[in-house]
């Protein structure tokens, strides 16, 4: 019988490695959970890798060739499907947003990636890597921008942020800079391309001082965490951990301002900075 075609690197190669991952996974009669505990990992895992939304390392790629019989298909190709434009340690959290249907974020000390303008991820890059070449800061905004593009079409995902209010009232690149970047976001929620609270100064003690969330939730695919560090992150699937921090999220939508009220918000700070930059 002969074995599967090596990707094609101009395709979209981390779907066509996982339903590579199916086909053969099926052939040899295994269900997710079966494989596994052959790869020391969780069903929900390797149902992750078939959807798409994990990325295949090579250590799990030379397993699943051992116990499928690929004959080094998985490892081979999981090199093409692990390419990406986007750091090392956010690559496959962006490829998995990408994928998503709801996702659910908290910022608290800067806008969220999705929400920002080209103007505002430049000073956020620049503060990052104060000595890189401007090529390098020019290559992350266009992929910053480019992952914001998965707002426009009709099959989008849901977007739910919560921003905290120091995050807008942090000069990042200037008052004008600031301005347009919350008319940016205003704009968005009027078109109906994001729901945004802003958790204001006086809502006090919250259930996420410790850091950012992020929630992804997929349809054919349990939902994930993304923790986020200085140059680290991770993805995570423990459902006890998603629940935990789902709940967390939902206090914090409950100690927010009303989408409403955010919206009046940030269209006075808008025009605060804008009238700023004039004086």
């Amino acid at each position: 019988m002969p074995g599967p075609k090596d990707l094609d690197p101009s395709s979209s190669p981390r779907a066509m490695l996982g339903a590579e991952l199916r086909h053969a996974r099926e052939r040899a009669g295994l269900s997710q959970e079966e494989l596994g505990q052959r790869l020391f990992v969780s069903g929900s895992f390797v149902g992750q890798l078939e959807a798409a939304t994990r990325r295949m390392t090579p250590e799990i790629a030379r397993l699943l060739d051992e116990v499928l019989d690929t004959d080094g298909f998985f490892l081979r190709n999981c090199k093409v499907a692990a390419k990406s434009k986007y750091p090392g340690h956010f690559a496959e959290a962006a490829e998995a947003e990408a994928a998503a249907l709801e996702l659910r974020q908290y910022s608290p000390m800067l806008i969220p990636g999705l929400l920002q303008t080209p103007a505002y991820a430049r000073a956020v890059f620049r503060a990052y890597r104060p000595t890189a070449a401007e090529e390098a800061i020019d290559a992350l905004v266009v992929a910053r921008m480019e992952r914001a593009h998965i707002l426009d079409g009709p099959t989008s995902p849901l977007l739910w942020a919560v921003i905290d209010e120091a995050a807008l009232r942090r000069v990042t690149g200037g008052k004008e800079v600031m301005a347009e970047a919350l008319r940016h976001i205003a704009t968005l929620v009027r078109q109906n391309g994001a729901i945004v609270q802003v958790l204001p100064f006086d809502a006090g003690a919250h259930a996420s001082m410790e850091g950012s969330i992020k929630l992804m939730d997929f349809e054919d695919a349990p939902p994930l965490v993304y923790y986020e560090g200085v140059g680290t992150g991770r993805l995570e699937d423990d459902p006890a951990t998603v629940r935990h921090v789902r709940r967390n999220y939902e206090f914090l939508t409950a100690s927010a301002l009303s989408p409403e009220n955010s919206l009046v918000l940030l269209d006075a700070m808008a025009q605060d900075y804008a009238h700023e930059e004039h004086l």
